[in-house]
């Protein structure tokens, strides 16, 4: 099983946190993970994205044209990652400040409405409620190996919102739903 990731969006939205979460989850599961962030200059507003891989395999190399899952949260990102989603893959996006849906018929497409729902509570959330919807599509990590990825990314200053993230997390598994089958 390998599993080849994209999640991209403006800096500030948590991407490249998600994106470690993901590896030090699949870390704490015993597989083999590659983390390769790209950002720009920018703290807040400009792009980021960051490619990860999990398996069961070695990885050979972090470099990727196309991805088995894109999660996207921005329309620039929709834009240059969509075209990039292999057949039979998965695109999961929040819907906050999308003009153009994707509209591919060869890929299952999922819709998390993460900004709407961190608005309500904790905007801080927002990334792992879309991590919730990721993983309640594609359960390949087990939530106990999350919980301990998110001890490992998070500083220890910061360990008292692990429940708050947890919880997150759940309340994206259940607002996922899928746009379209492929």
């Amino acid at each position: 099983m390998t599993e080849e990731i994209i999640i991209a969006g403006f800096g500030g939205q948590g991407v490249l946190s998600m994106g470690k979460i993901l590896a030090y989850s699949g870390i704490m599961q015993g597989m083999e993970v590659s983390w390769m962030p790209s950002y720009g200059p920018e703290m807040r507003g400009g792009t980021a994205n960051v490619t990860v891989i999990l398996s069961d395999k070695p990885v050979s190399s972090p470099v990727l044209n196309h991805y088995d899952t894109a999660i996207i949260l921005n329309q620039q990102s929709m834009d240059k990652f969509e075209p990039m989603v292999k057949p039979g893959g998965i695109l999961l996006y929040d819907n906050n400040g999308i003009t153009r849906h994707p509209e591919r018929a060869d890929i299952a497409i999922y819709c998390v409405e993460a900004a709407v729902e961190a608005a309500k509570t904790d905007p801080r959330i927002f990334n792992m409620i879309v991590l919730g919807g990721y993983l309640a599509v594609r359960p390949i990590l087990k939530l106990e190996n999350v919980a301990a990825g998110l001890r490992k990314t998070l500083p220890e200053r910061h360990h008292q919102l692990i429940p708050l993230n947890r919880q997150a997390i759940s309340t994206g598994m259940e607002l996922v739903k899928e746009v379209n089958k492929k």
